[in-house]
């Protein structure tokens, strides 16, 4: 069954004539449009026209959603509101792009001050996966070598929890170890969880009830269908997307305030 895109933006349509209005003039009336929410394919798609239309490389999406991420948990989490004397965060990575995503996160995190350690179970060969990495390492953030399975130990040492572990790519019916085990873990914690574009363990296309039950969630490029069931603060983070993409697949993105690269929903 196909979900409704429930939540509303109230944006003024986009005027490209560069002519002043005279005083007869009326100022475009406001107008209210759904705001949309991608399936699984749609996204691949989208990233897939990016990548190979508008010459956009892996790395670079990447770096954008890792930093917008960053500055949405800054939002979320500022430095002054955190419980513990050591603003800790615990980032946990998965094998595959969201992983990534975690880690240029993680190196943002760290400019901006917050402390974070990396849980990244699995490293992958990969290059791109590898360098990133490697700029973590080099800025002096520690990795776990293990999660601890008693969850207090991770109550006690940090403050939330950034979940980068199963992203649209997964297929959530086959999470394999360590990660199955990972999602039994990070039910049980009692600090804050921030979920990276989808919460892992979810189905991208329908509700679920599976999977982590994150406080925060940071859509990327636009929210997944999942997310219609998600109650907690939520933020998107597609400023960058081309309009004609954004016309293309009507995702009615609302207007970001001012500079910024994250919106709250």
């Amino acid at each position: 069954m196909e979900l409704q895109a429930v939540p509303r933006v109230r944006r003024r349509p986009r005027n490209h004539s560069c002519q002043k209005m005279n005083h007869s003039s009326t100022e475009p009336a406001e107008t209210i449009e759904l705001l949309r929410y991608l399936s699984k394919v749609e996204t691949a798609a989208i990233e897939t026209e990016l990548l190979r239309d508008y010459r956009f490389g892996q790395q670079q999406l990447i770096e954008i959603w890792g930093h917008a991420c960053a500055i949405a948990i800054t939002k979320a989490f500022p430095l002054t509101s955190l419980g513990k004397k050591q603003p800790t965060v615990l980032v946990v990575c998965g094998p595959d792009q969201n992983g990534s995503i975690g880690l240029v996160c993680a190196r943002h995190l760290r400019i901006f001050e917050y402390e974070p350690t990396i849980y990244y179970p699995k490293r992958t060969p990969h290059t791109i996966q590898q360098d990133f990495t490697v700029q973590c390492e080099k800025m002096d953030i520690p990795f776990l070598s293990y999660l601890p399975t008693e969850v207090q130990l991770i109550n006690d040492a940090y403050n939330l929890v950034i979940d980068a572990i199963l992203g649209p790519e997964t297929d959530h019916t086959d999470v394999k170890e360590p990660y199955a085990g990972i999602l039994v873990t990070l039910k049980q914690v009692k600090i804050p969880i921030v979920s990276l574009d989808i919460p892992s363990g979810w189905d991208v296309d329908q509700v679920t009830s599976d999977g982590i039950n994150p406080d925060v969630l940071i859509s990327l490029m636009a929210p997944k269908r999942c997310a219609t069931s998600f109650s907690g603060k939520h933020y998107l983070a597609g400023r960058f997307l081309p309009y004609d993409i954004q016309k293309k697949y009507d995702l009615n993105l609302p207007e970001y305030p001012g500079i910024d690269c994250v919106i709250e929903l």
